[in-house]
């Protein structure tokens, strides 16, 4: 049940049992809103904020879980307040069972709204756990993409177990709300424990983008998507920005760049953007502003962008770099996604971004090499090993000699099986009867 508890918080009118915030700074007259309201929203909240020149600040909370986490809210939002500096106002929070990083997020987007200029740090305590740095080449078969303006879908995404979460700060995010998502993102990698997913932000088009690098980076990142990319030269920024940022928050880990290529003039440039920074991990295409920009239809079976997508693989192999593939946008057609997948795969992309999380399953299957594919690698590789024990130049299995780009990509292969769990840790390569393996 939702009680609307008012509360003034310091300054005039405030008595005993008042939260009270310690502030002197006055502030000039603004007002400011952020977040959603409403009964079907939740894990989220709504703050106004009012600021006037006098008469303390007032807060009026509603939450439908007052009786047990009204008094730590108030106190959240009392910390958020004095951090910001703000000693005048009338604020008003509505809340949907919102997590204290996400009412952080709100409440910091409605006072700048409000025209206020925090003067101390309203970022939530890191509560995330540290993960690892992420390798250049590890596994990224699925990557969900989670809207940067709904915290709903990011406080449990790891639980579905992808490879990747894209925290989307662009086309998901309306044009009006940019400012208030970049709060939530920023907040979300201080706060979420995504599960061993590889964290990725898809930062606005230039020069947008760059305010977003300002306000992410220095959480930390893993990757970040740079949409709608034509030329080298934007890559080139966008890295000059990352270690810029790094450095000024001593960022330790690496944060690496994923261009995506969404036109005719990104196609053309694949390579020149792959190999513009040595932070680049993996070029990745949009279909969907691929087709617009070419002014053609997009089909289900994707024969129309086979050419656009097969460059982007060669590009990507040329420079060093994993090949990405785009999104399949009909969640209901399992089916159309298992054989585009696996047509992916056939190209030579790596993975492949979702939408929903039932895509995530069906993306790994797609990615998958066969039982068979394996045993063959695991027997070349074992042949390539005795070898060179017996300080052989030629790799031989049964009665077929074996060139050296099949073992290197049995190689991968083989690791790439590993990393996804499809080889048990206590196999080795040649476990298999590799006397009867055709290379």
């Amino acid at each position: 049940m939702k009680r609307a508890v008012h509360h003034s918080i310091g300054g005039e009118g405030g008595g005993a049992g008042d939260d009270a915030v310690t502030s002197g700074m006055s502030t000039p007259s603004g007002t400011g809103e952020a977040g959603r309201r409403g009964e079907d929203v939740r894990s989220d909240c709504w703050a106004s904020v009012e600021v006037s020149s006098e008469g303390g600040t007032h807060l009026e909370l509603t939450s439908k879980v007052e009786a047990m986490f009204g008094a730590s809210l108030r106190a959240d939002i009392a910390r958020t307040l004095e951090s910001a500096g703000l000693a005048h106002a009338r604020v008003r929070v509505e809340d949907q069972g919102a997590v204290p990083w996400v009412l952080g997020a709100r409440l910091e987007a409605a006072l700048v709204r409000a025209g206020i200029a925090p003067v101390g740090d309203l970022r939530p305590p890191r509560t995330a756990p540290d993960p690892p740095a992420t390798a250049r080449d590890r596994l990224r078969r699925s990557r969900l993409y989670l809207p940067g303006n709904e915290p709903k879908f990011m406080i449990n995404a790891g639980l579905h177990a992808p490879d990747a979460v894209i925290l989307d700060l662009e086309d998901s995010v309306h044009p009006g709300e940019k400012d208030a998502a970049r709060l939530l993102v920023r907040n979300a990698l201080r706060s979420v424990d995504f599960k061993g997913a590889e964290r990725m932000v898809r930062i606005n088009q230039l020069p947008l983008g760059l305010e977003d690098l300002d306000a992410v980076v220095p959480e930390a990142p893993d990757v970040i998507l740079v949409p709608k990319v034509e030329r080298a030269d934007e890559v080139v920024a966008v890295h000059e920005r990352i270690q810029e940022r790094r450095r000024d928050a001593g960022v330790g880990t690496p944060v690496w760049i994923m261009p995506i290529l969404e036109s005719a003039q990104g196609i053309e440039n694949a390579y020149a953007i792959a190999a513009a920074a040595d932070t680049v991990v993996a070029l990745t295409i949009g279909v969907e502003d691929y087709t617009a920009d070419l002014g053609i239809v997009k089909t289900p079976e994707g024969t129309e962008t086979v050419w656009a997508r097969s460059r982007l693989v060669n590009a990507a192999k040329a420079a060093g770099v994993q090949a990405i593939d785009s999104v399949f946008g009909d969640v209901a057609d399992e089916e159309g996604l298992l054989d585009w997948g696996r047509q992916s795969r056939a190209m030579g992309f790596e993975g492949m971004g979702c939408i929903h999380p039932r895509q995530i399953r069906i993306i790994h299957e797609a990615f998958a090499p066969s039982g068979t594919e394996i045993e063959r690698a695991l027997a070349i590789v074992a042949a390539f090993h005795d070898a060179n024990a017996k300080g052989l130049g030629v790799v031989s299995l049964g009665t077929k000699m074996i060139d050296r780009p099949v073992v290197l990509r049995a190689q991968r292969l083989v690791a790439r099986a590993r990393a996804a769990g499809l080889i048990p840790p206590e196999v080795e390569a040649g476990e298999g009867d590799s006397g009867r393996s055709e290379a």
